[in-house]
């Protein structure tokens, strides 16, 4: 079975996680710890970075230093994974849906616009699969409302927009470092920001809010610390971040050349204004003209050993948010639906093979070929 996404340990992470075991510094302080962060602000040409203990973390983190709260309205894609809108619920605010756009598949800023209440207090913008948004027109719309921008950068480590780099576009940013995630360490996330007030905010709620003397506490934080451990291999993958990069991008165009002249197919975005990571290569399948539905694609696939993953079921028809979805508009999100309805992930590890590529292409071909 060629895997959906494996992480790629082929530097120095075994040689500093031995460091840690062999020092016994193995929790939240350590070397590494600083080196991570260091290393992690200079690769998103930020000023700050703050370690933490996962994605969703990073993004309570963020919405807690900017004081949103009960009461409060973030609008956020309607598609994405569930933990945007967690962490939003997580400070007591209320996520908004807004549909995204077929062309990007990241959210319509138009969209954002039409959602925007007195309550609202923040934007919440998702560079879906390592594309990047389009940050101009997100930028306007937060200066005209005084809106705050925060990046959900989970899926785009090293994307740009514009030559600058995603993480460094908002008010503050959120990144994963999860198993299948082109920076990995295992579990873990960084948030970072240009505002010093900010990230030492952030880095005080991460950590109880310790203050003077140790054990006095004047506001309610977080065990969210990440561990010497993961900033150690962290730092391993770092060191190889270009060749982790240019994995995703060179897998890409492999895909790209071989599935553009199937019928049926629709391949990932590639905007004009920014560099795509493909964190994963998706793809559309139109059912009337590929002869086959998603499901039926990836059942397909899995017969010639190949894993996929569908993509990101709608917020609004998520069980958890249905009611809240329904209480605040019966508009439609047809965008999102299309995009779940059809879209799936093909393996897409920095590590993949040109073999590997060819074997998956060659079975999408086949099941092409098949009748309904």
């Amino acid at each position: 079975m060629i895997p959906v996404c494996t992480p790629t340990i082929k530097g120095n992470e075994k040689k500093y996680v031995n460091e840690c075991l062999d020092t016994n510094w193995i929790s939240s302080n350590g070397r590494f710890i600083k080196e991570f962060e260091e290393k992690f602000a200079e690769f998103c040409d930020t000023k700050h970075a703050v370690s933490c203990s996962s994605g969703t973390a990073a993004l309570h983190l963020a919405l807690s230093a900017l004081g949103i709260s009960e009461g409060d309205e973030v609008i956020i894609p309607n598609f994405t994974m569930i933990a945007t809108a967690n962490a939003v619920k997580y400070v007591g605010a209320t996520p908004v849906f807004a549909d995204s756009e077929l062309d990007t598949w990241n959210v319509d800023p138009r969209e954002i616009e039409s959602k925007i209440s007195p309550r609202t207090k923040a934007i919440i913008v998702v560079h879906t699969y390592g594309c990047p948004v389009d940050m101009d027109s997100i930028c306007e719309i937060a200066d005209n409302y005084n809106l705050y921008i925060v990046e959900d950068a989970a899926e785009a480590h090293g994307a740009t927009y514009k030559g600058k780099k995603i993480g460094s576009l908002g008010d503050i940013a959120a990144f994963s470092f999860y198993g299948n995630k082109i920076i990995t360490t295992g579990e873990g996330g960084m948030v970072t920001t240009n505002d010093t007030a900010l990230a030492k905010k952030v880095a005080s709620l991460r950590n109880h809010c310790f203050g003077e003397p140790r054990f006095i506490h004047h506001d309610l934080g977080f065990n969210y610390r990440m561990t010497n451990i993961q900033a150690a291999i962290g730092v391993a993958q770092l060191e190889k971040a270009s060749e982790l990069l240019e994995g995703r991008v060179v897998n890409a165009e492999l895909y790209n050349e071989r599935l553009k002249e199937v019928k049926g197919i629709t391949l990932p975005p590639n905007c004009s204004y920014g560099k795509n990571v493909y964190w994963m290569y998706g793809i559309l399948i139109d059912e009337k003209e590929f002869g086959m539905n998603k499901d039926q694609v990836m059942i397909g696939l899995k017969e010639y050993g190949v894993d996929t993953r569908s993509f990101f079921y709608p917020l609004h028809m998520q069980p958890l948010y249905r009611e809240l979805h329904d209480g605040q508009s019966l508009l439609a999100y047809p965008n999102s639906e299309k995009l779940y309805r059809e879209g799936l992930y093909l393996p897409s590890s920095s590590s993949l093979t040109i073999e590997e590529v060819e074997v998956v292409c060659l079975a999408l071909k086949a099941l092409s070929c098949r009748k309904k």
